[in-house]
């Protein structure tokens, strides 16, 4: 069969493969716990909920706006008043199906073949996927001192005359490690002094720990909004825990959301009006529940730090944001690929090869669930691979014994 070259050379997004292991192991019963999926399990917000009632039940559920309602957008307009200090116009504003289309669209918008946009390592599995879907080339920036904060001197070794973009993701999935005030206010400058376009994905912008505060990457630019480089991704997935309402929004740049509405018209025409007024109803309702979700995941991540720190020859960085840890397994496995099937194959956990997010050796684990889907999953992974670990451990009802170390 004869298909296209560039659909053939993307990869499979395995989160969303995993995902998918995950809900085959549990229709047959198996005690299965999930590692590696991003999504909290809260409820979706009262006024979230009531919204999208609202509109289904009038019945009237047509088209909207390409770029999104007038209402959203006013609300997103008031978001990005109240959390980055910054007033926009809703010219400045898309609303996309998820902020992984406002992302697509807006490389889309910027990309010609073989230019060159740079990703922070370890970053999103799908950043370098969708620069290559839109003919660009990803160029991974890893820190030469072994962390996972960046240093712009490793960034300007890495631009080119093809540099048209870098891609920020701060707190960063999937390390959960939050970049420095000075870093962001350099990479700011760097960009906005070369010409590069700053794509800052913010949708962990609020889920920060231990007394951290936002940072805006506006504050660190005295240009106006059409004149800047910096382009703003959020959405209400993460932070709202809604990852299937599928809203995401971009600011910028007037001409920029100008060509990323053409884009939108002509493939997926319009955002779920549906869908929309659920949006709206999160950002203008009452905001304690992001708080009352920011918490329980912080309480999360202490359980985990507690629970990897009893690991034999395990290192992990102590996750400043997000619902995501990236720990140091090499003492264990240098293939990450390998010891995530193991751990999904003898300890029934999912977790997610850090080869993915240019980390080879780590594995993603996600804190996003219950208290205990987080013990239990690494009670069981120690299990299976700490030889100072219990030999016997009880995996659903089942006793098991360990017979290869």
């Amino acid at each position: 069969m004869s298909l296209s070259q560039l659909a053939r050379s993307i990869a499979e997004s395995p989160t969303l493969r995993l995902n998918e292991e995950a809900r085959l192991l549990r229709e047959r019963g198996e005690p299965v716990i999930h590692l590696g999926i991003g999504e909290p399990k809260n409820k979706a917000p009262i006024s979230a909920i009531l919204s999208t009632a609202s509109k289904i039940t009038q019945g009237d559920v047509k088209y909207s706006p390409t770029d999104g309602l007038p209402s959203l957008k006013k609300a997103i307009i008031r978001y990005t008043e109240d959390n980055y200090d910054k007033l926009v116009a809703p010219e400045n504003v898309i609303v996309s199906s998820g902020a992984k289309q406002s992302i697509f669209n807006i490389l889309f918008a910027l990309l010609n073949p073989q230019d060159e946009v740079i990703v922070l390592a370890p970053y999103w599995v799908s950043y370098p996927e969708m620069i290559k879907m839109c003919y660009g080339v990803p160029v991974p920036v890893k820190p030469e001192d072994g962390t996972f904060y960046p240093r712009l001197s490793d960034i300007e070794k890495a631009v080119s005359p093809y540099t048209k973009a870098i891609i920020v993701n701060s707190p960063n999935n999937p390390s959960g490690a939050m970049y420095s005030e000075q870093f962001i206010s350099e990479i700011v400058q760097f960009c906005e002094r070369k010409g590069i376009w700053l794509l800052m994905d913010d949708i962990y912008h609020k889920l920060i720990f231990d007394g951290r505060h936002i940072i805006s990457a506006y504050k660190y630019t005295d240009r106006d909004l059409e004149s800047s480089k910096v382009i703003v991704i959020n959405g209400i997935a993460k932070v709202y825990g809604m990852t299937g309402y599928r809203i995401g929004w971009a600011i910028a740049p007037r001409e920029i959301v100008e060509i990323m509405t053409n884009v939108q018209a002509q493939t997926t025409s319009c955002v779920s009006l549906i869908l929309q007024a659920g949006a709206e109803g999160a950002l203008t309702g009452v905001q304690s529940v992001v708080e009352a979700l920011r918490l329980q995941i912080q309480n999360n991540r202490d359980i985990l730090m507690s629970e990897i720190d009893s690991f034999t020859g395990v290192r992990c960085h102590k996750p400043d944001g997000t619902f995501y840890a990236l720990p140091d397994f090499r003492a264990y496995s240098n293939d990450s690929v390998k010891l995530s099937e193991f751990l999904l194959k003898k300890a029934l956990v999912v977790t997610v090869p850090g080869r993915e997010f240019g980390m080879e050796g780590h594995l993603r684990l996600s804190y996003s669930g219950t208290v205990k889907d987080v013990t239990d999953g690494l009670a069981r992974m120690k299990w299976a691979l700490d030889p100072n670990s219990a030999n016997e451990i009880y995996i659903g009802d089942k006793k098991m014994v360990r017979d290869w170390l």
